[in-house]
């Protein structure tokens, strides 16, 4: 099955953990019935909000919030279409007037914080590695795999495998998504990997073991397969 076929429709991993719903109805619009993932651009960066973990909701998490960044312009919610390209200011949910902050301690282009959540970074044209992607360097305090039938936290990497998976992660290049999709990359069996934070928040990557890519268009290498697979064999133990 293929997944993310337009950038703006939520994954099914989403549908499975998401308690509420986010269709919305614009009769104007072509395809009726618009089903749409939480984010908001700025600076010319794609950032979406994660929802938690099932299991660990309560959780700490502990941030600061910087200087002001912006402020959400456009809701696109109730008033766009799906084939809508979005622009700085443009948010799914956030009211327009929202502000938009940095995070003390974490780069802008890593996560930001509107109301009282967190965004992080999924597309930004700019960068050409996971590293410029994620610039999450020393601030990674955990990688863990997650149930892909309820989104439970099952298996957290050893501090090696840890080290071992962000050096090869972050050297990976970016490719174009959709050009995998449509070379059947991102089909086969899918394993959900979380990236948690230092300062508590996490957020999810798909990885397809078959094809070793990842969502965000990178294409893993021996030592991102060897490490997962070295993992992989530690929780069915």
């Amino acid at each position: 099955m293929k997944v993310f076929k337009k950038m703006m429709f939520i994954s099914v991993f989403a549908l499975l953990i998401s308690s509420c719903s986010n269709f919305t109805f614009l009769k104007e619009c072509p395809d009726g019935v618009i089903e749409w993932v939480d984010v908001l651009m700025i600076n010319d960066i794609q950032y979406e909000h994660h929802f938690p973990e099932p299991a660990n909701e309560n959780l700490p998490i502990t941030i600061e919030k910087g200087k002001e960044l912006g402020k959400v312009t456009y809701k696109m919610a109730d008033n766009a279409c799906s084939n809508h390209k979005m622009q700085n200011g443009d948010a799914t949910y956030l009211k327009e007037g929202t502000i938009i902050s940095e995070i003390k301690g974490y780069p802008s282009s890593l996560i930001i914080a509107a109301n009282n959540d967190v965004y992080v970074a999924n597309t930004n044209k700019k960068a050409k590695t996971v590293g410029e992607l994620y610039p999450m360097d020393h601030l990674v305090k955990n990688i863990y795999f997650e149930s892909n039938e309820d989104g439970k936290r099952i298996h957290t990497f050893s501090q090696s495998s840890k080290d071992t998976f962000l050096a090869a992660f972050y050297e990976l290049k970016l490719a174009d998504g959709q050009s995998l999709i449509d070379i059947g990359k991102q089909d086969g069996t899918r394993i959900f990997l979380g990236i948690e934070l230092n300062n508590g928040v996490s957020f999810r990557q798909l990885y397809w073991s078959d094809s070793n890519t990842f969502q965000n268009g990178a294409i893993g290498n021996d030592k991102i397969k060897a490490v997962i697979n070295y993992e992989l064999s530690n929780l069915k133990k």
